[in-house]
């Protein structure tokens, strides 16, 4: 008996060529298209010709991976490959600061206090996708401490911090204040008036 899961699926879709082939073109072609349309550099009403110039360019990029006649080493196809994991997981960490921002940023929107909660925030998914990454598995704290330790160690400090800043005295001084404001509203997007 024959068992179907998504492993097997995804396999069977490598095979047929969609991340040599298909994914490469679509991201071109609308990449491509897209700014051709927005530029409207052929002027308006021109999405025939946007299209063909996309699909040209797509296909320009695709054909030469499938009939390996980049030089080696310059291969667009296995770069693009190589690299979107890379921008997905950046995407990713953004994304989980802006949560974290909004999560903890919310109830001091327009206090210094919401500027150290996105600092607390980006340092934390800095943290986290660092030791996702492996970047903090060696060295000597690491290798003094250990896995366990360490995590114990972080979740302390910003439990901490989060504490301490919600129960200190607001009594800072007014540089730190405007500078902290600054912080906070540059992860608003902008000063709310």
């Amino acid at each position: 008996m024959v068992y179907f899961n998504f492993e097997n699926t995804i396999e069977v879709l490598d095979s047929w060529g969609v991340t040599d082939v298909l994914i490469p073109f679509l991201l071109i072609f609308t990449i491509v298209f897209a700014i051709l349309e927005k530029t409207k550099i052929f002027g308006e009403n021109k999405k025939n010709i946007n299209i063909i110039i996309s699909l040209v360019l797509g296909l320009s990029v695709v054909i030469p991976h499938v009939t390996d006649s980049y030089p080696a080493g310059s291969d667009v196809v296995d770069m693009i490959n190589i690299s979107l994991p890379q921008v997905g997981l950046v995407a990713v960490a953004f994304i989980m600061l802006l949560i974290l921002v909004g999560i903890y940023g919310n109830k001091w929107i327009g206090s210094a206090l919401s500027g150290w909660m996105a600092l607390i925030s980006a340092i934390a998914v800095f943290v986290i996708f660092g030791g996702a990454a492996g970047w903090w598995e060696s060295g000597w704290f690491y290798d003094v401490f250990g896995e366990d330790a360490i995590s114990l160690f972080v979740m302390l400090i910003v439990f901490g911090l989060i504490i301490w800043f919600i129960t200190k005295e607001s009594s800072p001084s007014a540089k730190i204040t405007d500078w902290l404001k600054d912080v906070g509203d540059f992860f608003k997007g902008g000063k709310n008036d």
